[in-house]
């Protein structure tokens, strides 16, 4: 298998990833992502939400040669404003709190990330420092990567965990075969793409009466899971986006003659 071992090699790879932490609370912590995304070649930090001031002075203090990367860090609503852009998302997590999600190793969840074609924009997504993420933030991730540490204690402090899961992206990239970009090999679908088909299957199966409202979020869960494992492209879903509208139109005549 090639190996990818020069320098360039790896920030060329680290391009196209981006940081993303949810509701970060502790400033210090923000500055120390910064640096870390520096020392490992990431050149983009993403913040939703935040419960700091990201710019404080102790937090550019611990930025030392990261500060660049701070001061450009973009601000959003909300998660999914967030991964909009985004083709292959991994969440981390310490903790599950549904069987709904199947956990992988920091190993398996960085090949799957750098499967995906160079060109596309990936996210690796960091939760709260008290609570990580809920099981809907949780869901927009095609992987859910988990960091075992001792059960009597397992949450880990949010720069600390940045940092073992940076570390371990560089060690993957030396075993990954980079995928190039074609028309025989589309990336997957952005988050935006493929929340807008879920989000309209949704309302269709609802007004059919497949779906029942008390479920129906569950079982859209289901559905995002199993596209995302597919890395269904943006092409796919708009073709299927368009058939589920089409059928909205048709139920619409139909109950209206």
């Amino acid at each position: 298998m090639a190996k990818l071992t020069t320098y360039m090699d790896i920030l060329n790879r680290t391009s196209s990833i981006v940081i993303v932490l949810v509701q970060p609370a502790g400033p210090l912590n923000v500055g120390s992502v910064a640096r870390l995304c520096a020392n490992f070649g990431i050149q983009e930090l993403r913040l939703v939400a935040p419960c700091c001031n990201p710019l404080a002075i102790g937090s550019k203090q611990m930025s030392v040669h990261g500060l660049s990367i701070l001061k450009n860090a973009i601000i959003y609503p909300d998660l999914f404003s967030a991964l909009a852009d985004c083709n292959n998302i991994v969440a981390c997590s310490g903790r599950i709190d549904s069987s709904d999600f199947s956990t992988y190793s920091p190993a398996e969840s960085l090949s799957w990330l750098l499967s995906g074609p160079t060109d596309c924009c990936s996210a690796i997504v960091f939760g709260r420092e008290d609570r990580g993420l809920s099981n809907d933030e949780l869901s927009l991730a095609g992987r859910v990567l988990k960091l075992v540490t001792r059960c009597e204690y397992n949450s880990l402090n949010l720069s600390h965990a940045v940092a073992i899961v940076l570390y371990e992206l560089t060690q993957t990239y030396q075993t990954s075969i980079p995928v190039k970009s074609a028309q025989t090999n589309k990336g997957p679908a952005t988050c935006l793409e493929l929340e807008g088909f879920i989000n309209d299957a949704k309302n269709l199966l609802l007004k059919v009466g497949f779906l029942y409202p008390h479920t129906s979020s569950a079982r859209m869960k289901q559905v995002r899971a199993f596209l995302k494992r597919s890395r269904i492209c943006g092409s796919e879903v708009a073709l299927l986006r368009g058939m589920v509208r089409h059928l909205h139109w048709a139920t619409k005549d139909h109950h209206s003659s």
